[in-house]
């Protein structure tokens, strides 16, 4: 996890993926296209993850706050 920095099982994570685009989004099914990075599937871990930049280390972009916010959108409906 891009968060906790916690080694977990692949199936037990959520991938936040880097479009060819360049969108940043939630990658639910594992499958898109782009750079991806793990994250555990809660709202601490991916708020951390931007806060400590380990998100932007993962995606090899800078991330914006707008991009947490969105996350944490696509986030809560999903749940």
């Amino acid at each position: 996890c891009v968060g906790c920095e916690e080694m977990k099982d692949k199936k037990a994570l959520l991938r936040i993926v880097r479009s060819p685009e360049g969108e940043i989004s939630l990658d639910k099914t594992g499958k898109k296209k782009g750079r991806g990075a793990y994250v555990c599937p809660s709202k601490e871990c991916i708020t951390l993850a931007v806060k400590q930049k380990g998100l932007e280390r993962g995606l090899k972009v800078p991330v914006e706050a707008s991009v947490l916010e969105g996350l944490l959108k696509e986030f809560d409906d999903g749940q």
